[in-house]
């Protein structure tokens, strides 16, 4: 495994690539939901390359930028046992300029859910996925596969729009949500759970799967459903349940193969997000 750390590393390094190639942008912190989209990455391409980096313009002030998990050596130990190829780890400064042209997130798409809780959130993570998807599509006269995780779900949609509005030579492959043994979707926040908000976190998954015995018995009502899955979150402070479809619009009625069920709540000082798409 190669590791690079500025920018000219990176594109001397993917100049000499054949062949197909599978990017896995991450912030680190890495745990097996990232591991299954390198594997995927992996088992889909002639070479893998993984992006480890902390994005300052997506944290909003007063969020955990300053203590967000940092793992970087096990992450590169990681990443070495996962079978990538180069492992690039830019610094801030090498990423941005004072003066700096901004993505804007879409009017609508943008500025719901998530994007009403984290106003600007979403401008910063359009801006840093496209510079990472421009960086690697420099040296590559055909398309690329970038691999995202379905749990954030709005992100994936909003960079899956991006591609397409920006024609950028790239296809984003969505990548399914892993769990914990006990139905926690994986995520680098769950550190910060003491062990008895990781049980009360678990009512999370559990409204979901309440929604999904609704659905299996033809409960399409989405008021019906919002309604059993607040009776199952309790202990946590919830923020939205909301249905929606692929394209993040709003539903009157579950539609199969189109819609995603998303939940978002507190646990102590944690906040988390979880989906279903069915």
């Amino acid at each position: 495994m190669i590791i690079v750390n500025s920018i000219e590393a990176l594109l001397n390094e993917t100049a000499k690539i054949n062949g197909s190639v599978g990017f896995v942008p991450t912030m680190g912190a890495l745990h097996e939901g990232h591991l299954t989209l390198i594997r995927k990455a992996r088992k889909e391409n002639n070479t893998v390359v993984v992006s480890i980096f902390v994005n300052p313009t997506q944290f909003l002030e007063g969020e955990d930028l300053d203590k967000y998990p940092r793992k970087d050596e096990a992450d590169k130990k990681i990443c070495e046992l996962a079978g990538v190829d180069i492992l690039f780890m830019p610094m801030a400064d090498m990423m941005y300029e004072k003066d700096e042209l901004k993505i804007a997130a879409p009017a609508v798409r943008g500025f719901i859910l998530e994007g009403t809780k984290r106003p600007g959130h979403f401008d910063g993570m359009l801006q840093v996925v496209m510079k990472l998807l421009n960086l690697i599509a420099y040296n590559k006269p055909t398309a690329f596969k970038a691999y995202f995780g379905k749990k954030d779900a709005q992100q994936l949609v909003l960079v899956t729009q991006m591609v397409q509005n920006y024609f950028i030579n790239a296809e984003i492959i969505p990548c399914e949500i892993v769990r914990a043994a006990d139905g926690l979707a994986l995520s680098s926040r769950n550190v910060y759970l003491s062990k008895e908000e990781r049980v009360r976190a678990l009512s999370l998954s559990r409204s979901l799967k309440k929604a999904t015995e609704m659905v299996m018995k033809k409960e399409f009502n989405i008021e019906h459903i919002r309604k059993e899955m607040h009776v199952v979150l309790t202990d946590v402070d919830v923020e939205y349940v909301t249905l929606v479809n692929r394209h993040f619009e709003v539903i009157d009625e579950v539609e199969l193969g189109n819609t995603i069920i998303l939940v978002a709540a507190t646990v102590g000082n944690t906040r988390l997000i979880d989906n279903l798409w069915i």
